[in-house]
């Protein structure tokens, strides 16, 4: 949202009021409140005018504080609100015995509330001025005119704030976004909508935002928050929210690293998904035509052409036209679906199936429904409808928990019968004149929709399935959803052009808190060349999660070329082997919030060379992923300081630089970083297994005197370079270590076998 016309005026009919100066400060329970007229205080007579607007700060966890601006304090409070912290000790990776305690304090100067190492400052002389500072310095802060009441020419009433970007400032975040990496000179409205990867549009909208100048800022807003990130003022970030309260916390970092593991422990850290999940998913895409012999047909393909495969997802059209969603297998074409379920898992396949939170008309479920009470409803008390998607369709109302239970009983029929997990997909085109069962404001719930909907979905499957063994494949998420992974990037074209928007909305998504991402390989809509193909199975598989899945063609790679096949075999057998050292990094995903796919300046904050990349990221903390995007494989990419070595040819390169290659299709830049050690698995043909159980240490240029820990399943190897010699030990004295034969071990580079004994 806009309010000015350039530097002087306001756009025509909008009005503005805001604080110039500081009436009092108290301090309630280490908290500032602050009461701030919008006109000067020059005598009695200005003590009549308003609008005066409250201004509170506190601080739920250290290094974090939250400003709470208010206008009219008499609103009725309607939900839903984001599930945020109020209280959190011992986060940041950080012990509680070194936390600091919140100290306020205010004089004729200014008021300061303190947490941790981050400050709050309010001037109560001279200009307007709210400053956010860390160890005396100033990070961001809002100057005269910043904070404001506004309304437009409608009357409409709004509360925004700036914040100041610093030179050199870059923002990035606010959901799965598309375009460019950097947010900087960016409109961005949180928003849910089903626009595809192609547009401004994002299924997932999430109002935090991350900078590499040590802070971040999360608006605890779960309805529509607009953002201005340098598009209007633009050396600030504007955020405004149609409301009379307005909530933001600014968090510090100061690494990005350290502003996501805070961020995440205020709003929810990801689960860790099985093991299983991690291996290679094989759909049937989704309007194409298929039945049991189909799905068999495919599964044989891939065994006998030992392409190893982990889990089966059967899309739409499992159930019966018109009756999405019904829940039941459509008989025509899945006469047994318990022998079929029975017969997959047989192979060693976990399935999954697809939903969505819609009930079609002619679904037995929509009458049923509708007698319960639990289809969303217009404010006359008829069930909301429309004819987009599917015929006569309503929505389940999720804040009923009445009509969760009764969706979520649908799902443990079919859990029963031997699914394992969802697809759970849509939940963006929300309606807005609706009533909720709760009273929710419909406005608050457009994008929250997704988050009881998917939670309701990933709690079902936690209670059948166990800790550790839930997951879904989501497409809709807010602020918080990123607790109930995994989540995919939706409908992409089967272009290079749509494989580099796709990383970029994926790599934007992990800046904003989410830890896995998937996509679909080859993209969505269309049907890819060959050698589309076949560059994109090296992306998927070098991804958190990779599933092969189409709209209107199948994605099983015999159906491209011969080398598709050699292509998806070989990746999916890298990826396979490389387990040890991905679930480790997810595991560091969940317990910290630090994605499994980093884009570059997460890893290297400090390199000013890293701020704008988006067509390469590294995967956990130690593999660089560059993705080729032509047929011919010519790739330009950057690499940052030391001595790297790709992993599958073992030749070096220097940075920092850019450099040129080209590559075939059964290659792509996968270079380790400087000093890292990798554990290898034995296994290539399944994601879960036994990690330390005959695995492979591999080191990379590790120098003298440096020692570097692994942790492999449920043990820890440490690896050390005393002088000219590699040496380890590991956790449990049972495991049996042999240097390799013929590998070098003078050089700080080598590999060491274990096996347990």
């Amino acid at each position: 949202m806009k309010f000015t016309d350039g530097y002087w005026l306001l756009r025509e009919g909008v009005t503005a009021a805001h604080p110039v100066e500081v009436l009092d400060v108290t301090a309630p329970d280490g908290a500032l409140e602050i009461h701030a007229p919008t006109v000067p205080i020059r005598h009695r007579g200005d003590l009549l005018k308003g609008p005066v607007v409250t201004i509170s700060a506190h601080a739920p966890m250290p290094d974090v504080i939250g400003v709470t601006f208010t206008h009219f304090e008499g609103e009725q409070p309607r939900g839903p609100q984001f599930e945020v912290q109020k209280s959190v000790r011992g986060s940041g990776g950080c012990p509680p015995e070194k936390h600091s305690a919140v100290h306020t304090s205010y004089d004729d100067e200014r008021a300061t509330l303190t947490s941790g190492a981050l400050s709050v400052q309010v001037a109560r002389t001279g200009p307007w001025h709210v400053d956010f500072l860390a160890h005396g310095r100033v990070l961001t802060g809002s100057g005269p005119k910043g904070m404001g009441i506004m309304r437009d020419a409608t009357g409409a009433h709004y509360l925004r704030e700036q914040l100041g970007l610093q030179v050199g400032t870059s923002v990035y975040g606010l959901g799965e976004r598309f375009g460019p990496l950097v947010k900087n000179g960016q409109v961005v409205d949180m928003w849910n909508a089903d626009g595809g990867t192609a547009t401004e549009q994002a299924y997932k909208n999430v109002p935090f935002y991350l900078t590499d100048a040590g802070y971040g800022v999360f608006v605890d807003h779960p309805g529509r928050v607009s953002f201005e990130v340098g598009s209007e003022a633009v050396s600030r970030v504007q955020f405004s929210v149609e409301s009379q309260q307005l909530t933001y916390y600014v968090i510090y970092g100061p690494t990005p690293k350290d502003i996501l593991r805070k961020y995440s422990a205020l709003t929810g850290r990801p689960a860790l998904p099985p093991a299983w999940s991690f291996g290679l998913w094989l759909s049937t895409s989704f309007t194409t035509s298929y039945d049991e012999e189909t799905v068999t047909s495919f599964i044989e393909g891939m065994r006998e052409r030992e392409l190893p495969l982990s889990v089966f997802h059967f899309d739409c059209f499992w159930m019966r036209e018109f009756n999405w969603c019904d829940f039941q297998w459509d008989p025509r074409v899945f006469p047994d679906p318990e022998g079929m379920l029975a017969r997959l898992k047989d192979r060693g396949l976990h399935v999954c199936v697809w939903i969505n939170p819609y009930i079609a008309q002619r679904s037995p479920l929509f009458t049923e429904g509708k007698a319960l009470g639990h289809l969303l409803r217009r404010p006359d008390g008829s069930v909301w409808q429309w004819d987009l998607w599917q015929p006569g369709m309503a929505l389940v109302d999720f804040t009923s928990p009445a009509a969760r239970d009764w969706y979520a009983g649908k799902l443990e029929a079919l859990l029963a019968q031997g699914v394992d997990c969802f697809k759970t997909d849509f939940g963006e085109r929300v309606p807005v004149d609706v009533v909720y069962a709760d009273g929710a404001d419909p406005e608050r719930m457009h994008n929250y929709y997704t988050y009881l909907y998917n939670r309701t979905v990933f709690d079902v499957l936690r209670k059948h399935r166990g800790e550790g063994e839930a997951v879904v494949f989501a497409r809709s998420a807010t602020t918080g959803s990123q607790k109930y992974p995994v989540h995919w990037g939706g409908d992409c074209e089967a272009t290079y052009e749509s494989m580099a928007e796709s990383l970029r909305g994926g790599l934007s998504l992990g800046l904003s808190g989410f830890g896995y991402w998937s996509h679909d390989i080859g993209g969505f809509e269309g049907t890819p060349t060959p050698a589309l193909f076949k560059r994109w199975l090296a992306f998927g598989l070098l991804s958190s999660h990779s599933r092969l899945h189409g709209s209107s063609s199948y994605r099983v790679p015999w159906l491209f070329d011969e080398e598709s096949v050699d292509v998806l075999r070989q990746f999916t057998r890298l990826k396979l082997s490389l387990m040890p050292y991905l679930y480790e990094t997810a595991r560091t995903a969940s317990a910290e919030g630090v994605p499994m796919m980093r884009a570059m300046v997460l890893e290297f904050p400090d390199d000013p060379g890293c701020a704008h990349l988006e067509r390469q990221y590294m995967l956990g903390s130690d593999l660089l992923v560059a993705p080729v995007f032509s047929d011919d494989g010519d790739v330009s990419y950057y690499v940052p300081e030391g001595t790297w070595t790709h992993y599958l040819t073992g030749r070096t390169v220097t940075g920092p630089r850019w450099t040129r290659e080209k590559h075939g299709f059964d290659s792509v830049p996968l270079l380790v970083r400087p000093g890292a050690v990798i554990p290898v698995g034995a296994v290539t043909d399944r994601p879960d297994y036994d990690f330390a159980d005959g695995v492979t240490l591999r080191v990379y240029g590790l120098e003298r005197g440096a020692q570097v820990t692994v942790p492999v399943g449920d043990v820890t190897f440490t690896v050390v370079r005393e002088g000219d010699t590699l040496r380890a030990s590991c956790s449990d004295p049972s495991v049996v270590w042999a240097l390799a034969a013929g590998e070098r071990s003078k050089s700080g580079s080598g590999f060491l076998t274990l096996e347990l004994g």
